[in-house]
């Protein structure tokens, strides 16, 4: 029986393997993804992080990038590889879990080929689960080609005529600004009057001046930290303004419904829409672990990542403890917090 298996081989639960790694535990890493850095590879393909080569570091081993440089898909894909490698973390990909069910002190994790048994589990597969597009999308006729930007690859995707993205976050405005480049009538279904930030000031990058002033430090239980994790989150580095100036990008304001080849937005009808792709977002799904208790939004009870359910621990989750627990770089915080609460649980007395 393995001390721990971990679930997700990205940013997460590699982070997790190193420090576990660190405590001599035996565990196994199963992912349900053909090959490491599958999860970044299937987003579109010019897809980029915000945060520069010096803030990206895993622990025990450096981006392998120029400081400044902003990196691509691609290159996550091949730090991620390169570090499981030179770590020699067991991985067994092709292996999707089902359940998760604890049995007296011990954990089964049920796959479609095998079941495992450990002694504790960790949970790293961050909080992109279901892609959530709005019910009004299966109104629609299937004439208009349809694609949540989960699955979106690049504007060769789509077919001619007139598209629409939906959403106001950085994916939707990232896919926006691409999808209108080629001149194509282009809707923009979503809030204008976001918030936005480059990715320099002054000289320094956005995120020198984040590590600078503490904004990624502050829990998600201080003052400052639940107003910045209650807020809209700005859209980083890309110009907005510029996009929607565009004499082709129409702002239509909110979808409100859809029948047939019909899309009626907050501003007008539309008739012409042979495109959409839905910047949604997502939905969290852990309904296949048993016994695990829920918060309002669909996300496990935990404290900083230490589920109640003595043995279950969770990371990569949105302000897991703090604005940075998303980040690259910052997410080996909250592994090293984990692995100091393992080692303290071990050293408990056990009770008779």
């Amino acid at each position: 029986m393995r001390d721990f298996i971990i679930i997700g081989a990205a940013q997460a639960g590699l982070s997790m393997a190193y420090y576990l790694k660190q405590l001599n535990k035996n565990f196994l890493i199963l992912d349900k993804e053909e090959e490491i850095g599958a999860s970044w590879l299937n987003r579109w393909d010019s897809l980029k992080l915000f945060t520069p080569t010096e803030f990206n570091h895993l622990a025990g081993m450096e981006f392998p990038a120029r400081k400044g440089h902003y990196p691509n898909k691609y290159e996550v894909a091949d730090y991620f590889k390169s570090y499981v490698k030179k770590f020699d973390f067991p991985v067994q990909l092709k292996t999707l879990v089902r359940k998760i069910e604890k049995v007296d002190e011990k954990f089964l994790v049920f796959t479609d080929n095998e079941t495992f048994e450990c002694k504790q589990v960790i949970v790293a597969t961050g909080p992109f689960h279901i892609p959530y597009t709005p019910p009004c999308s299966k109104q629609i006729d299937q004439c208009v080609f349809q694609i949540h930007s989960n699955y979106y690859k690049n504007p060769s995707q789509l077919q001619e005529g007139a598209a629409m993205v939906v959403g106001a976050g950085d994916s939707g405005f990232q896919i926006l600004d691409e999808v209108s480049k080629d001149g194509r009538t282009t809707y923009f279904s979503g809030d204008t009057d976001v918030k936005t930030l480059p990715q320099e000031i002054l000289g320094k990058t956005l995120w020198w001046w984040f590590t600078k002033t503490g904004f990624l430090s502050f829990s998600k239980k201080s003052f400052i930290g639940k107003r910045i994790s209650h807020s809209k989150q700005p859209v980083i580095g890309t110009d907005v303004k510029e996009i929607l100036s565009r004499k082709n990008v129409i702002p239509v304001g909110r979808t409100n419904d859809a029948h047939e080849d019909k899309i009626e937005t907050e501003k007008q009808t539309l008739t012409d829409v042979k495109n959409i792709v839905w910047a949604t977002g997502y939905r969290p799904n852990f309904s296949w672990i048993e016994g695990l208790e829920l918060d309002h939004e669909g996300y496990p009870k935990n404290n900083r990542g230490v589920s109640s359910i003595k043995g279950l621990y969770f990371i990569g989750l949105p302000w897991l403890h703090t604005r940075g627990s998303a980040t690259l770089g910052g997410i080996k915080k909250d592994a090293e917090y984990l692995a100091t609460q393992i080692k303290k649980q071990e050293l408990e007395p056990v009770s008779v």
